[in-house]
């Protein structure tokens, strides 16, 4: 491979790069790539530096062919999402506990079990954690659909997140009990909060991946 080759592939790769952070559908970025590829060869072709054609900063020539060719970009708005589905995981985390407060003597004369029935403390954990999770992923979710409807593709970002946070859940509550296991649970407000934190960033992680997952993936 040529140098000149080379160096339009690491230009073509950057530029990809940036129109797919941008919201650039999949099929349009080829279109780009490809006329890019034409300009920047033809520029080879002709004794010049592929880099003198993009000029100091390849991100913002990116982003100017994108705008010149009219293409249609979805903003990731990662702060806005997060945010509210945050509020929302928080908010129904609350309702859920006033709920659980307010009906605790009719679940308790529901589910009340006779005296000679163990249940293992994996289930009653496991119920339990299943319970808050479940809570907070509808929180989080409806937050986001319905709070966000008018933002593009949020039906997308909405759909996947109610795919991914579960395995989140699991995973961030397997972290996060691997840690507090190794110190043999502490009840320190730093290990306790180190715990949260675990949980908390996976929480997140998943979903601006559900979020970068809609805006960047061919209609």
């Amino acid at each position: 491979m040529s140098t000149s080759t080379s160096a339009v592939d690491n230009l073509l790769a950057a530029a990809d790069r940036e129109w797919s952070a941008l919201g650039i559908r999949r099929h349009d970025r080829v279109t780009l790539t490809a006329d890019l590829r034409t300009e920047l060869e033809a520029a080879a072709a002709d004794g010049l530096d592929p880099t003198e054609l993009l000029g100091t900063d390849p991100t913002e020539f990116a982003l100017r062919i994108a705008e010149e060719a009219g293409m249609e970009r979805t903003p990731p708005r990662y702060g806005q999402i997060l945010g509210v589905a945050s509020a929302g995981a928080m908010l129904s985390l609350v309702v859920g506990y006033v709920v659980v407060i307010g009906l605790h003597q009719t679940f308790v004369s529901t589910f009340d079990l006779p005296r000679d029935v163990r249940v293992p403390v994996w289930l009653a954990a496991g119920v339990f954690y299943g319970g808050v999770a479940a809570v907070v992923i509808a929180g989080a979710v409806l937050a986001v659909r319905f709070a966000l409807r008018d933002t593009p593709r949020i039906r997308h970002t909405a759909a996947r997140m109610t795919l991914l946070l579960p395995l989140a859940a699991a995973v961030g509550i397997a972290a996060a009990a691997t840690f507090g296991r190794s110190l043999n649970f502490p009840l320190t407000p730093l290990a306790i909060g180190t715990e949260a934190a675990i949980v908390l960033a996976a929480f997140l992680a998943v979903i601006a991946l559900a979020r970068r997952w809609s805006v960047t993936a061919a209609r």
